[in-house]
C-alpha cells in the first residue's frame, strides 16, 4: 500500500469513503441487538472493495452490488434517511416496504441491486453493458459476485457472453473465504477464480481486496481502459467475511486463527494508520469526520424511525404490477394479404423493428439463419447484426441482458428456440422480469418470444404448452394468438407494451394455416378476448390450437348452437367477455391443449364458478390434455392432446 500515486484529497476521500459504511454497520449491529431492525447483512473488512471500486468509476456508470456493498451506495451519496427506511421497510424507502437490504435499484444513483438468487445480476450488467456499445458510449458497468456465486450456471453465461459480445463490463468477485458455512475448498477446485478468466478469454486479475489504493488503481486503469477498447475483465478481490453470512448465522464454523489473522488486515484500521503516518491525515481530522458521521447518522436514522409504515390496500400493490401505460389501438384498415401465421408474426417483428429504433432482437441462431423457424431470415440484411444477435445457448443469460438494456432505455425481443428451453431462463423471468416494477419501479421492456405445442411428433422437450407457469406469475403479461391476424397485431401491441410479456407462438400452426391479414401496422389490445363464433346453447373457451378444434367441432355438429371465445391473452384475461358469454348460454366448457391438472383452465373454472353460479344451468367443465410428459409417436401424441376427448366433454355438457 503506497500514497505515492493518489492525491491527499483521493487518498482522505477513499478514506472517508470506507469509515462512513464502517460507522453505519457498527450502529446497525447495535440496533439489531436491541431488536430494533430484523436483519443484517455485515460487510466489516471488505469496505475497501466497494468503495474503492465505485469511487474509481465515473457517477453514471452503473454498478450491481450485493449484500455486503454498503460502500457502493454511501459513496454514490444515497440519501441516508431513505436507505435506512428502506432496511426498514418504510413507505419512503426505496422498495414502499416490499423488499429489504439491498434488493433495489435507484437509476438516480445507477445502482441496480440484487435478488437473493445471487447470479442474475450479473447478466443484468452485460445488458447495460450492450446498452452502452450499442450507443458508442465510453462507460462500462461493473458488477459484484461473491466467490460463491461463482458456482452458479449464471457467472458462466454472463461472463461467456461478455466475452463474445465484446461487452465493457468490470466483474469482480469478492473472495471472502466462505459462501454462508461454506469454505472455497468445497465451492471449487481452480486455485484463484480469476484463473477461470482464461477459458472466456479475457483478462483475470488477482488483487488485495484489503488495500484500498490496489482496488482503486486498479479500477481505475481498467474502466479507463476498457471505456476505449470494450471488453471484458474478471477481477478477483481477496478479502475476509469477518463476520457471519449474516448476524444470526454466526461465526463458530470459521476458525479463530483464520479471524485473527484476517483481523490484523482490517481495511480500514491499516489505511488510517498509513494516512497518519505519512501525515497526511490527523487525529483531528479523523475525530471531525467521526462526529459529522455520527450526527449524520443519527439524523437519519430519526427519519427512518418516524417515516410512515407502508400504505395498505390491494390496489396499491397490484397497480405497481406494471408501468402505467396506455395503449393507442391502431385499428386495422386498408388492403389484406393472405399470410400463413409464421408470415404475419414476421411481418409484425419486421415492422416492430422499423417502428422502434431501440429494439434489439436475440436469441439462438436467429441472426444470418433466420432462427430455427426462419422467422428472422432476412432480419441481418434489414437492420444489422448489432439489433439481430445470435446468442451462445444461454437462456438465462440472455432474458437478464434483456432486462439490462431496458434499464437503459431498450426494448428487447428474447426467442426462445423452443418454449420448452425457457426452464433454463425461468429464474430471470419469475424473478427479475416480473417483480423488478412492483420492487422498485423499474420496468421490463422485453417480449419473450416461445414457440410453442404439439402435433408435430416432438416428443416432450419439444411440444409443451407451458403457459400455465407464466400464469401463475404476476407482474408479466401472457399472450397466445390463435391466428395471423391477431398474432401481429398483439405482437405489435405486446412489443409496445413497456412491461414484459411472454408471447406463445403454435408452431403446430405456423404453416398449417391462412388469413388475410392488414398489410399496414395495427394493434390489438392485451387483455381482450374474441368471439369467433356467435351462439346460445354453450359457449366453448380457448386459445391456441384449441381454437381450431372448437371450429372444428362445430362444423361438424351443427345442430348445436355453440359459442367460441377465443381469449388471445391469458394474463390478463378477459372476464368481462367470458362472463357475458356464461351467462347468456349457461354452459361452458373450456379447451386448452395443456395438460389437464394445473392448467389454467381451472382457475378460470374456479373463477365462473365464484361469479356466475346462478348463471350455469350445468357444471363449468374441462376439456385438457392427459396427465402426462407428450410423447413422440403420433398415434401416442394423438392420444394424449385434448382434442381426443372434446366430443365426449361436449356431449357431456350439452345432454347435462
Amino acid at each position: 500500500m503506497t500514497t505515492k500515486t493518489l492525491t491527499d484529497d483521493r487518498l482522505i476521500a477513499l478514506y472517508d469513503g470506507m469509515l462512513l459504511p464502517r460507522m453505519i454497520e457498527e450502529k446497525m449491529l447495535v440496533l439489531l441487538r436491541q431488536g430494533k431492525i430484523s436483519k443484517w447483512f455485515s460487510g466489516i473488512g471488505q469496505e475497501a472493495i466497494a468503495v474503492g471500486c465505485t469511487q474509481a468509476l465515473e457517477m453514471d456508470e452503473y454498478i450491481l452490488p450485493m449484500h455486503r456493498n454498503l460502500g457502493v451506495f454511501t459513496s454514490r451519496k444515497v440519501d441516508l434517511g431513505k436507505l435506512f427506511s428502506q432496511w426498514q421497510g418504510k413507505e419512503s424507502g426505496f422498495t414502499k416496504g416490499r423488499d429489504r437490504s439491498f434488493h433495489f435499484g435507484t437509476k438516480e444513483h445507477h445502482i441496480i441491486g440484487m435478488i437473493s438468487h445471487l447470479g442474475p445480476q450479473l447478466a443484468v450488467a452485460d445488458g447495460i453493458a450492450l446498452s452502452h456499445k450499442l450507443d458508442g458510449e465510453a462507460k462500462c458497468s461493473l458488477v459484484f459476485s461473491g466467490e460463491g456465486g461463482t458456482s452458479e450456471g449464471d457467472f458462466h453465461e454472463a461472463l461467456n457472453v461478455a466475452s463474445v459480445w465484446d461487452l465493457p463490463v468490470i466483474f469482480v468477485v469478492e473472495n471472502n473465504g466462505y459462501g454462508l458455512s461454506t469454505p472455497t475448498t468445497e465451492q471449487y477446485r481452480c486455485e484463484q477464480i480469476a484463473d477461470r478468466a482464461k477459458g472466456y478469454g479475457m483478462e483475470g486479475i488477482t488483487i488485495n481486496g484489503n488495500n484500498i489504493i490496489e482496488v482503486f488503481e486498479t479500477i481505475s486503469r481498467l474502466a479507463e481502459d476498457i471505456r476505449k477498447n470494450p471488453r471484458p475483465v474478471l477481477v478477483e478481490c481477496m478479502t475476509f467475511r469477518m463476520r457471519g453470512h449474516e448476524e444470526a448465522s454466526g461465526t463458530k464454523y470459521v476458525p479463530q486463527d483464520l479471524i485473527d489473522h484476517w483481523a490484523a488486515k482490517d481495511p480500514l484500521e491499516n489505511y488510517q494508520k498509513l494516512l497518519l503516518d505519512a501525515g497526511i491525515l490527523s487525529q483531528e481530522k479523523i475525530d471531525h469526520l467521526r462526529q459529522a458521521h455520527k450526527t449524520e447518522i443519527e439524523d437519519a436514522l430519526k427519519v427512518a424511525f418516524e417515516a410512515e409504515e407502508p400504505h395498505i390496500g390491494e390496489s396499491i400493490q397490484e397497480d405497481d404490477l406494471f408501468q402505467s401505460y396506455i395503449p393507442e389501438i391502431i385499428e386495422p384498415s386498408g388492403p389484406k394479404e393472405e399470410l400463413r401465421l409464421i408470415d404475419a408474426i414476421q411481418k409484425g417483428l419486421y415492422e416492430a423493428m422499423e417502428q422502434h429504433p431501440n429494439l434489439v432482437l436475440m436469441g439462438q441462431d436467429i441472426a444470418e439463419y433466420g432462427g430455427v423457424f426462419k422467422i428472422t431470415d432476412g432480419f441481418v440484411e434489414a437492420f444489422g447484426k448489432e439489433r439481430v444477435r445470435n446468442t451462445p445457448i444461454c437462456e438465462s443469460a440472455i432474458v437478464g441482458a434483456g432486462l439490462g438494456l431496458s434499464i437503459n432505455g431498450y426494448k428487447a425481443m428474447v426467442e426462445m428456440q423452443f418454449a420448452d428451453f425457457v426452464t433454463c431462463g425461468f429464474n430471470q423471468i419469475i424473478n427479475n422480469l416480473a417483480k423488478t416494477h412492483w420492487r422498485w419501479g423499474q420496468n421490463a421492456d422485453v417480449v419473450v418470444r416461445m414457440p410453442c405445442g404439439a402435433g408435430v411428433g416432438a416428443g416432450p422437450f419439444h411440444s409443451q404448452s407451458n403457459e400455465a407457469w407464466f400464469f401463475h406469475t404476476p407482474g408479466l403479461k401472457v399472450v397466445y394468438p390463435a391466428t395471423p391476424q391477431d398474432a401481429k397485431g398483439l405482437l405489435l401491441e405486446s412489443i409496445n407494451d413497456p412491461n414484459p410479456v411472454i408471447f406463445f407462438e403454435h408452431k403446430g400452426l405456423y404453416r398449417s394455416i391462412r388469413e388475410d391479414v392488414t398489410t399496414a401496422p395495427f394493434t390489438i389490445e392485451i387483455g381482450k378476448g374474441k368471439m369467433v363464433k356467435e351462439g346460445s346453447s354453450a359457449v366453448i373457451i380457448t386459445y391456441g390450437l384449441g381454437v381450431h378444434w372448437a371450429e372444428t367441432w362445430a362444423a361438424n355438429n351443427p345442430a348445436h348452437d355453440v359459442a367460441i371465445l377465443d381469449l388471445r391473452t391469458l394474463l390478463p384475461w378477459d372476464k368481462e367477455l367470458v362472463k357475458a358469454q356464461v351467462e347468456k348460454s349457461g354452459r361452458c366448457l373450456i379447451l386448452h391443449e395443456d395438460t389437464y391438472t394445473g392448467g389454467i383452465g381451472g382457475e378460470i373454472a374456479a373463477w365462473i364458478g365464484e361469479e356466475c353460479f346462478n348463471h350455469l344451468d350445468a357444471p363449468v367443465m374441462r376439456c385438457a390434455s392427459m396427465d402426462t410428459p407428450i410423447p413422440m409417436n403420433s398415434a401416442l401424441e394423438k392420444q394424449f392432446l385434448a382434442n381426443n376427448k372434446l366430443d365426449a366433454a361436449m356431449e357431456k355438457l350439452l345432454s347435462y
